[in-house]
């Protein structure tokens, strides 16, 4: 873990970096997007009932803006097609973004695991996110199924590890089930 680094609630002052640093990390990170659909999809989050401004941060060295990542609640639902049960206590993390200067650098892994403290200490259940689980795998996340927590669309439904959570306290997630349905996000 880097000890250079701190995180921070993002502000409106950052959202022009925060879009230059999303749009690099995805173009030269990713070969399924181009960053724009993330930004998107972090304009849709902070517009709507479930974000949370207190969990969506950037990450910095030395003043500069290398990271950024947020989490919102999220509700699961009770079938594969819908009907969300809102408990307000699991979190949805989505994006992240690592700006590509700082690639492999444990950037994404040290703001991860403070953003991870972060939530613990805001009293919520259990963490969300869907992704590359050899890399999520590394700050605590175990395929969601695990739990009862289970995808229902897109490319977790063909390798299922891709759908993760994370308790924030051992046992915290027992007794929860349901399905990840993003319908409430028209760019999820």
């Amino acid at each position: 873990m880097r000890t250079d680094l701190t995180i921070r609630p993002e502000t409106a002052k950052d959202y022009k970096d925060i879009v230059s640093l999303v749009l690099r990390s995805f173009r030269e990170g990713t070969n399924y997007s181009d960053g724009s659909d993330i930004i998107a999809l972090i304009e849709e989050i902070r517009m709507s009932e479930y974000y949370l401004p207190e969990l969506s941060f950037v990450a910095e060295i030395d003043g500069k803006i290398v990271g950024h990542f947020l989490f919102s609640r999220f509700p699961l639902s009770r079938t594969p097609e819908g009907g969300h049960i809102d408990t307000g206590d699991i979190v949805m993390l989505a994006p992240v973004s690592v700006h590509a200067d700082h690639f492999h650098q444990h950037v994404g892994t040290t703001m991860l695991t403070l953003g991870i403290r972060k939530v613990r200490e805001a009293g919520y259940r259990g963490i969300t996110v869907e992704g590359d689980y050899h890399f999520y795998n590394r700050v605590g996340f175990v395929t969601s199924s695990e739990h009862g927590i289970h995808p229902t669309s897109g490319f977790p439904m063909q390798e299922p590890r891709c759908m993760m959570c994370q308790e924030t306290t051992p046992g915290s997630l027992a007794g929860v089930e349901g399905y990840v349905v993003y319908d409430m996000y028209y760019n999820a």
